[in-house]
């Protein structure tokens, strides 16, 4: 019996044994496999930075203006006769555009006519010696002053247009009394058209006068028109640290018109500059800054970029990274500088590199 008991007791023991034995094991592993998730490294997709030859654009936006308006009305109030033209209608310089009431333009022609009569009569026996040298003065500036009044009355009671244009605004009616306030006509000229734009003031002395550029128009998506830079202004606004050009364009058949919004686009040479995907560029949050994360002996470093041009699915890079950096292109998002990391060259999801123009 008693031999039983200890049979027992070692039995008990072993299997005792046995189960710390197991568990001993069953740590170790759990250890061992803890231990290899620790050192497990996150997989990103890098791309090496090129430097390449870039095309220096920029694009501007304004709206179209007839490059010279008119407004036309007469000097004074008076009542309106005729209209002669209406709102669209092309126009000559010199061309009738409306009549006003010529009460007082005829009262001025019959006073001139009369000074000029006695003017002659005057004239003549000064050179008799009939009437003083006094008398000659007189009747001329009387003559000479009452011409004056009649030619400036003519003037405003025939308003003809100073330029060659397109009538874009007519605010009265024949009959209407002419008040002074918003103008009778206005008159712009649109063969050519101009656009004034404000460029940074980085660009002052990289935009010539003459120098051709590219303008797209809202309502003509699928064309470009050619422009040429006409006036660089010479002073810089102190407050918005731009400067004024205005752009020309010939418009000889009349398709743009004044009002229109129009894109100005400037080329100004090329520039040996970092191109890399434009995903892998990341914005800090709660500020404006820009960055681009490279892996450098197996380790993320961030890197503060400026940028230049964004062109389809690349993006140019100003200062902040070098030629052959190896740039993320994926993983960027959920990296933290310094972390070390395992890294593969690839492209991201769909991408084309573009031509640079």
């Amino acid at each position: 019996m008693r031999k039983n008991y200890i049979k027992k007791i070692v039995s008990a023991a072993l299997s005792f044994a046995v189960a710390a034995i197991a568990v001993i094991f069953v740590s170790c592993g759990s250890n061992k496999s803890t231990s290899t998730q620790e050192v497990k490294k996150q997989m990103v997709t890098v791309k090496a930075a090129e430097l390449r030859d870039v095309d220096q654009i920029e694009t501007f936006t304004g709206t179209v203006e007839g490059y010279n308006t008119n407004n036309i009305s007469p000097q004074t109030s008076i009542r309106i006769e005729k209209i002669y033209v209406e709102v669209g209608s092309h126009v000559a310089k010199g061309q009738r555009l409306a009549q006003m009431d010529q009460s007082n333009l005829t009262q001025a022609r019959l006073q001139m006519e009369n000074n000029k009569l006695e003017f002659d009569r005057t004239k003549q026996l000064f050179e008799v010696g009939g009437a003083s040298q006094s008398e000659y003065d007189a009747r001329k500036m009387a003559y000479e002053v009452s011409q004056t009044a009649y030619n400036n009355l003519l003037t405003n009671t025939y308003l003809v247009s100073p330029i060659s244009g397109i009538v874009t605004a007519r605010n009265y009616d024949a009959g209407d009394m002419y008040t002074m306030g918003m103008p009778l006509f206005t008159v712009e000229q649109i063969r050519p058209v101009k656009i004034m734009v404000n460029a940074p003031e980085s660009l002052f002395g990289k935009i010539k006068k003459g120098q051709t550029v590219d303008v797209n128009l809202d309502v003509y998506p699928d064309e470009v028109f050619k422009g040429n830079v006409h006036i660089v202004y010479p002073t810089i606004n102190s407050g918005s640290r731009t400067f004024p050009i205005e752009i020309t364009i010939q418009n000889s058949n009349e398709r743009v018109r004044p009002g229109m919004f129009a894109r100005v686009t400037f080329k100004y040479g090329t520039e040996k500059n970092i191109v890399v995907p434009d995903i892998a560029v990341v914005k800090q949050s709660g500020s404006g800054d820009k960055y681009l994360y490279t892996v450098e002996d197996g380790k993320v470093v961030f890197h503060k970029v400026k940028l230049g041009r964004v062109f389809g699915t690349e993006q140019e890079i100003k200062s902040g990274v070098e030629e052959g950096a190896m740039v993320i292109i994926e993983g960027q998002y959920v990296v933290t500088n310094g972390q070390e990391v395992e890294s593969q060259v690839g492209e991201p999801a769909g991408f084309t590199p573009d031509v640079l123009n």
